[in-house]
């Protein structure tokens, strides 16, 4: 309860100028005229054009898409907060994307396509022609957005606004919550695509920005190992090291016996939980479900693929930097300490992205920046709302209102968005005492333990003939 009470006690560094209020103005309504554009696009009052946008998508915005809905600001705030903590080795879980992506291109839709599904679960159910595991997958996927997706975006998103605007974490939440709800309850998914296209935009201009600016205030690349090892601060707890940067930070492989990272696990065992992500989750495949082709779907697959590449250079590094620019605030060990910068006693790592914005950028840029992490939160919630409300409408409500017309299933996907939107809010405090102040080791955590049965499942149901829904159910009820 601490933390709470501490919440709104922080002010911003920087007064915003008239210079940064245009430029979000200016963001929301380009936001707003793409939305109006793209739903114009497409008949939103069918399920097919609601929840697939027609299946007439060209491959760019699908790309785009793809990118900006895993680098929601969860992503931006908890890969700086983790790199600022311990460096460069949590690229792998980037990098890792490069080539399942491919993978979804290549293997996984293909046989979506062929399949003729809305949602993942539903392929299941065709391929064994039970109802069960489609049932059991579709609670899984809605606990997993609660858990890793929405909660952590919001959380991650207040956490900003609050660093950089001084508002307390809880109104921060809700007045996010209203823009982003509103917006994905009108749209559909054709609105949530083209919208992720012009933030995935906002968001690339945004942090290389910031990265060139801050890597121009420790004197460049060739500085950052040095200058990060000596970034301590200047309270710390007597007889331990914790305060201590990791000696290996500039190691994206590392030992598998004692690296806080193992190259082992970042290279096969982060390929299963990739391939639950990117193949089989419902957010990214009904994505490449929308394309007018399959070679459209390939060719969105590699820009996705490209743009994984970036988050090194343009979020992780810039956390080190944060690091080495402000150790007593970023890299805190000591409770009291911490709760006093960020309202967390267990660290405060989470706040490095948003330090360097409003330390660093100058008038304008600011407005850029919080433009920047607007679009992170609002593609990556949009995209859980919108696919989330489709496993429930689908896979749930159909089976239990078997004559359901056309107009409830989308009355009742668009309540759904409202009902997963108050049990995140919910579960915000446990996730600022969660993980050592590190929001991407909280996500990766409950994946780890939820997806790899999921990622059991699929790849045995596509690439073994003989697999059956009672060996699948069991096995995904006895490993999760």
């Amino acid at each position: 309860m601490e933390s709470n009470s501490t919440a709104g006690s922080f002010l911003p560094l920087q007064q915003f100028s008239v210079a940064d209020i245009i430029v979000i103005a200016v963001y929301f309504a380009l936001n707003i005229a793409v939305g109006i554009w793209s739903s114009c696009r497409v008949n939103r009052n069918t399920l097919s054009g609601y929840f697939l946008a027609g299946r007439n998508m060209a491959w760019w915005p699908i790309g785009a898409s793809l990118f900006a809905s895993s680098e929601g600001s969860g992503l931006f705030i908890g890969l700086a907060g983790t790199g600022a903590a311990g460096g460069i080795a949590v690229t792998g879980f980037e990098w890792n994307a490069t080539y399942v992506l491919l993978a979804l291109a290549w293997v996984f839709v293909p046989v979506y396509i062929s399949a003729g599904i809305i949602t993942v679960p539903e392929y299941l159910q065709r391929r064994f022609g039970g109802e069960r595991i489609r049932m059991y997958l579709s609670g899984l996927s809605l606990l997993l957005s609660v858990f890793t997706k929405i909660s952590t975006d919001l959380y991650s998103g207040a956490l900003f606004v609050q660093v950089c605007l001084g508002w307390n974490l809880y109104l921060s939440t809700v007045l996010m919550l209203v823009v982003t709800a509103l917006y994905t309850i009108a749209g559909g998914l054709a609105a949530v695509i083209y919208t992720d296209a012009l933030q995935t935009l906002i968001m690339v201009i945004g942090a290389v920005t910031l990265a060139v600016k801050a890597f121009g205030e420790i004197g460049g690349y060739q500085n950052l190992e040095e200058a990060y090892l000596k970034a301590v601060p200047a309270k710390i707890i007597p007889n331990t090291t914790c305060h201590l940067p990791r000696a290996d930070a500039m190691h994206l492989f590392r030992d598998p016996v004692s690296g806080d990272l193992p190259w082992t696990g970042m290279t096969f065992g982060l390929s299963v939980l990739a391939t639950w992500y990117w193949c089989t989750d419902q957010v990214i495949v009904q994505r490449s479900l929308s394309a007018k082709n399959l070679n459209h779907a390939k060719a969105g697959s590699i820009l996705a693929s490209y743009l994984k590449m970036l988050p090194l250079v343009v979020i992780i590094m810039p956390g080190m930097i944060s690091r080495v620019l402000y150790p007593d605030a970023v890299a805190c060990v000591d409770p009291t300490e911490c709760a006093r910068v960020c309202g967390a006693e267990v660290g405060c790592s989470n706040i490095a992205y948003p330090k360097l914005v409003v330390e660093l950028m100058p008038s304008g840029l600011r407005g850029l920046m919080i433009a920047v992490m607007m679009a992170a939160l609002m593609s990556s919630l949009t995209s859980v709302f919108n696919s989330s409300s489709t496993l429930f409408t689908m896979d749930v409500w159909r089976k239990v209102r078997l004559d359901a017309g056309e107009r409830e299933l989308l009355l009742v996907g668009r309540l759904t968005t409202v009902v997963l939107v108050a049990i995140s809010v919910v579960w915000i405090p446990i996730l600022q005492s969660s993980s050592g102040g590190q929001l991407y080791i909280y996500i990766q955590s409950v994946t780890s333990a939820l997806a790899p049965p999921v990622t059991a499942v699929f790849a045995l149901a596509v690439f073994w003939r003989r697999a059956n829904e009672q060996c699948q159910l069991l096995e995904a009820w006895e490993r999760t």
